[in-house]
C-alpha cells in the first residue's frame, strides 16, 4: 500500500478532511491534495516532521507513514536516473550574476555565454544551492526562521513551509524562479570568487542566515587520483531522490573515491551515502584507564 491510499482511507475511516492534515503537518491544504493525489512525490523522512504530526492525528503506529515514504521515493528515484538534465533558467543566472562581486560580474557573465551551464557555472550554482540548502535544513523546524523568511517572500506560514521542503529536494539542474525568489535571492548576500585557484566565497544575509561568511575551495589531489568525475557520481548528483540531503563534507568525501577497472552506478554512491551515516560502521574512541 502506497502512503497516499494508506492516509485517504485513514481519513475516511476516521471522518476526517484534509484540512486536519495541513493544520496538523503546518502546511497548505493544497500540498496535503497534491500529495495524496499523487502529484507531488513524498518529502524524505529526514528532512520532515510532517509524518510524526500526521500520524497521530491519523492514529497510526509510529514510523508507519515515514517508512512508507522512504519505500515510495526508493522506487521514484529508479525511474529517474535516466533524466537529462536541464540548464538554468534564465532568471537564475541573472539572480546569480547580480549577486557577484561587481568587480568580477562581466568576466563571469562572458564565461557563462561562452560556456552554458558549463564547469564554472555549475560549480558556482552548485555552492550557492548548497549554503541555502544547509541553512534551510537547519532552520526547517524552527517557526521563527521560516515567518521571518516567509515575509520577505511574501508567503504565509504554512505555504512556506511546503516550499522550504520542495527546495530540500531541489538540484542545480531544477532550480526554478520560486526557489530563487524564496531562499538564494533573501538568503545569499553575495559570492565571489578567485578563477585561478576556484576559492569561491559566499555572503549570506545576517538577517536571515546564522554563519554569514562561508568560503569554498579546491583540495589539489596527488598523481594517483583521477581529476575526472565519475559518470555515475554526476548522475547521483543530478538526481534530488539520491543526494538531495547530502552535505558538503559527505560530498568531499564521494568525490574522493577512486576506481580503476569498474564504474560505480548512482545507486552505488547512494548506498555509500547511507553507509557512511551509519554508526554502527564506526567505532567511537574511548580512553584508555590512567594507570596508577
Amino acid at each position: 500500500m502506497d502512503i497516499a491510499l494508506l492516509i485517504r482511507n485513514r481519513l475516511k475511516e476516521l471522518g476526517l478532511g484534509q484540512r486536519t492534515l495541513a493544520r496538523a503537518a503546518h502546511v497548505t491544504e493544497s500540498y496535503i491534495s497534491q500529495l495524496l493525489t499523487q502529484k507531488k512525490l513524498p518529502p524524505a523522512p529526514n528532512r520532515t516532521d510532517m509524518y510524526e504530526k500526521i500520524g497521530r492525528v491519523l492514529k497510526l503506529p509510529q514510523g508507519q507513514l515515514a517508512k512508507l515514504a522512504d519505500q515510495q521515493r526508493r522506487e521514484q528515484l529508479r525511474k529517474r536516473l535516466g533524466d537529462q538534465p536541464t540548464p538554468l533558467l534564465r532568471n537564475v543566472r541573472e539572480l546569480i550574476l547580480r549577486k557577484c562581486h561587481p568587480g568580477k560580474t562581466r568576466q563571469i557573465c562572458a564565461i557563462f555565454e561562452k560556456q552554458p551551464f558549463g564547469e564554472l557555472e555549475r560549480f558556482v550554482a552548485q555552492k550557492l544551492l548548497g549554503v541555502v540548502k544547509s541553512v534551510a535544513r537547519q532552520e526547517l523546524d524552527n517557526p521563527t526562521w521560516v515567518r521571518k523568511v516567509a515575509r520577505l517572500s511574501k508567503k504565509s506560514y504554512p505555504q512556506m513551509r511546503v516550499t522550504v521542503l520542495k527546495f530540500l529536494d531541489t538540484t542545480i539542474f531544477d532550480l526554478s524562479n520560486e526557489n530563487c525568489m524564496a531562499f538564494l535571492d533573501p538568503l545569499i548576500e553575495s559570492w565571489d570568487i578567485d578563477l585561478a585557484t576556484f576559492c569561491i566565497e559566499i555572503v549570506l544575509n545576517r538577517r536571515v542566515a546564522p554563519g554569514h561568511h562561508k568560503t569554498f575551495e579546491f583540495l589539489e589531489r596527488g598523481p594517483d587520483k583521477t581529476s575526472e568525475e565519475e559518470p555515475g557520481l554526476k548522475e547521483f548528483l543530478q538526481d534530488p531522490l539520491l543526494s538531495g540531503d547530502a552535505t558538503e563534507e559527505e560530498l568531499t568525501f564521494l568525490h574522493t573515491l577512486t576506481f580503476e577497472n569498474k564504474r560505480p552506478t548512482p545507486l552505488y554512491y547512494y548506498r555509500e551515502l547511507q553507509s557512511l551515516r551509519d554508526p554502527l560502521h564506526f567505532q567511537t574512541s574511548r580512553r584508555k584507564p590512567s594507570g596508577r
